[in-house]
Order: C-alpha cells, then structure tokens, then sequence
C-alpha cells in the first residue's frame, strides 16, 4: 500500500506593477514599471525587498531546515519569470536560497507561463512562448526541467489540458471545486477527458485556504487554529484516500499571514507533527502522479480558477475595464513581436501579467477586500487609467519607432 501523503505546492510571484504613469508621460517617457517615490507599493523594488525580508527570506530558511531534519520531507514550487527577474537584480541571495533549495532534490519546480499571464485565453502562440520561455529560464537558473504545469491563478479547463498532455506534461494542477466534483474527492489523482498521458491533481481549497486565507483571522471559529487541530483535520480527510493537495501562494508565510500570527512556528510544528504518522509522508507533484493511478475522469469545460467565491476568470475579466485592457493588450501581438525590438517586446509581456486587471477588479464584500488588499493603487479606476496610458504608449512607440499600421482597438 502507498503511503499517505501531502503535496505541498507554493507558487511564488512578484509582478512589475505599472506606476503613476500619467497621460503626460505617453509618447515622452516609456519607463512604466520604476516608479519614483520608493515609499508607495507601486514602488517594485521597495515591494520586492519588504516582501523578501518578510517571507522569502525566513520561508526559505525554514524549508530547508524541515529539508535537513526530516527526509520524508518534500516541497513543489512555481516560481515566475518576472519573480526571477525582480531577485536577479534586488536580492541574489533570495535566488540563491531558492536554488539551494532545488538542489536538494526534494523540493521540484511546476511549470508555467513566464509572465503569469491570461495569454491561453487570447493567443496560444504567445501561450506556448512563454511556457518554452519559463522552461528555459528555470532551466538556466536551476538547472532542472520541469514536468508538471500550472497556468496562472490556476486557470483551468478541458482543453487546456488536451494541450499539456500534446505538449508532454505529465501532471496538470486545477482547484477541486465543489460543483465541478460533486460527491467526488479532491484527495485522489484525476484524468482530463480526452487525454493519453497526463494526470490531474485538484487543489484540497478547504484545508489549503485554512492557512493561506484564514489562519490570522481572529473572527474565524476556528481562531486560533492549533496544530493538533489540524493535523486531526488533514488525517481526517486523508482517512481512506491516498493524498491531500494543499496548494497555495507562497507569501502566505509571512506576507498574507505575518510573522506575529505564528504562521512560521505552526508549519515547523505541523510538519513534524504530520510525519510522526506511521503511513505519512509528502509528495513533489511528480511523484504524486508516478505513485497514483487516475481513479476516475474529471471534465472542467468552463474555465476553474483558485480565486474568488465564483472560482472562474470574473476576478479578471469580470468588468468592461478589464476586457478592454486586455484586448487592447493583445490586439498588438502581431505588430509587437514583428518588430523585433526586445525592449519593447519584454514591455508588452510585463503589461501581460494578470495582476494588472486584477487590480481593475470592482467586486464588492469579501472578494473585493482581498483585492483592495493586494492593490497597491487608491481605486481600481486609477489600475486601468495608469494602465492604459501604457497601452497607449506602447502604440505610440510601435507607430513611431517601427512604423507599423492598421492597429486595432
């Protein structure tokens, strides 16, 4: 019998948010990502350094002595072009931890697109771009290959996974929603209709979201979650089923939950904990994949993503804002990579990354707080404003420095 096992997964992105980037600085100034007074959270350096002090730091600190002291012991992370880039140039050392950490050969990195873009929902070409982009610089900076794929905010469907399964992945990760599972547990292994090769591995959101969303909450019932209370509740649900997912974003520790609510002392703790279980043990997404067999088929035509109570794409194209930033945005492919001009081609792919519309975002109640908190502008209004004046730069130099015509939009 194969042990029971946890499958960590931890995604780690930085985006370049755009910043105060007024109409009169369109056709004058083509700088849209540095913005000037290092106080403001539109401030990337500032945001990157704060963030790593926080999280990256400690965090990866402490993964490696849960490496050292315990061999069962494994991680699966997703690390973004552009977070590469932000500690290429701001903090080396957080990079280095990381490969140190990869070096291991027990903490194993996913696959997926460069510039966490939307880029599947609006042009494949510039998908399978910066899937082959992020491989190669993974690649280059960990010397590994990657395996399993995720897409960004795990934006899932049916056909996405046709193309990973072509394309050579393995393994594919999605959110095990409720009303795409049904009476179904998210704690097995799933196969994508229509697939030869690759295996699905849905997101346990209960368990994952206890940390990465309630875990400081002093108003949750639960408050404050111990981790005899969770190591009761993941053996619970483990209790006839071979694996939990507990997926989520790697600022979880320290920077979505700081320091001060213990978030640091009880994963310590949790994992020792966890691993005195006789039949426990972690997985990398690999070996979740190898070890499983699909036990059933799971099908997801409408897009799933991890966000939001209505877990699809509303958190980023929910409003005309959002829309007609993106189709904007992408109306300019063929122009933009035809020209060959690698500044003004990397410029274009940072404006992909879908923190930007998810910064345009208007929803309201307990969505529209988590929004407002990872904002770093006064309103969704300015997010597309200042936005927007990029796009209309980025025309602006494809017109006069290239001499290009018939643009839509």
């Amino acid at each position: 019998m194969s042990s029971r096992g946890i499958v960590l997964y931890l995604h780690v992105h930085q985006p370049f948010r755009v910043r105060k980037y007024s109409v009169f600085d369109t056709a004058v100034n083509h700088d849209y990502f540095n913005e000037q007074d290092y106080g403001t959270e539109r401030n990337n350096e500032m945001v990157f350094r704060k963030v790593a002090d926080k999280s990256y730091r400690p965090m990866n600190a402490l993964l490696q002595q849960m490496l050292d002291t315990h061999p069962d012991f494994k991680v699966s992370l997703s690390i973004s072009g552009t977070l590469i880039e932000q500690a290429e140039a701001w903090a080396p050392d957080v990079l280095d931890s990381f490969k140190r950490l990869v070096d291991t050969g027990r903490v194993e990195i996913v696959a997926e697109t460069y510039y966490h873009s939307l880029a599947f929902f609006y042009s494949r070409r510039e998908f399978e771009n910066q899937v082959e982009m992020h491989k190669a610089k993974i690649r280059e900076v960990f010397g590994v290959e990657t395996k399993v794929f995720r897409n960004t905010e795990l934006a899932y469907n049916n056909d996405l996974a046709k193309w990973a399964d072509n394309y050579g992945f393995k393994g594919i990760l999605a959110e095990g929603w409720d009303p795409i599972l049904g009476w179904r547990s998210p704690n097995f292994v799933y196969k994508p209709p229509e697939t030869n090769n690759i295996s699905l591995l849905l997101k346990n959101y209960r368990l994952s979201d206890d940390l990465a969303f309630r875990f400081g909450n002093k108003e949750w019932p639960e408050y404050p979650l111990t981790v005899d209370k969770y190591n009761d509740w993941t053996n619970a649900s483990i209790a006839d089923q071979p694996l939990i997912n507990l997926f989520m974003d790697y600022e979880t520790f320290g920077e979505h939950q700081w320091e001060d609510t213990g978030i640091f002392n009880f994963f310590e703790s949790f994992i020792g904990k966890w691993l005195e279980g006789p039949e426990n043990t972690f997985y990398t997404v690999s070996e979740a994949v190898e070890t499983h067999k699909p036990v059933d088929e799971v099908s997801m035509p409408n897009t799933v993503t991890w966000a939001d109570t209505e877990r699809d794409l509303t958190a980023w194209l929910g409003n005309n804002m959002q829309q007609e930033a993106l189709r904007n945005l992408y109306n300019m492919e063929n122009d933009i990579l035809r020209t060959g001009d690698i500044d003004l081609i990397a410029d274009w792919r940072k404006l992909q990354t879908s923190d930007h519309v998810y910064y345009m975002c208007t929803k309201w109640f307990n969505d529209g707080d988590v929004h407002a908190y990872f904002s770093p502008y006064e309103s969704p209004y300015d997010a597309f404003l200042y936005y927007m004046n990029a796009i209309r730069d980025v025309r602006f130099r494809l017109h006069n420095d290239h001499k290009t015509g018939g643009l839509n939009g």
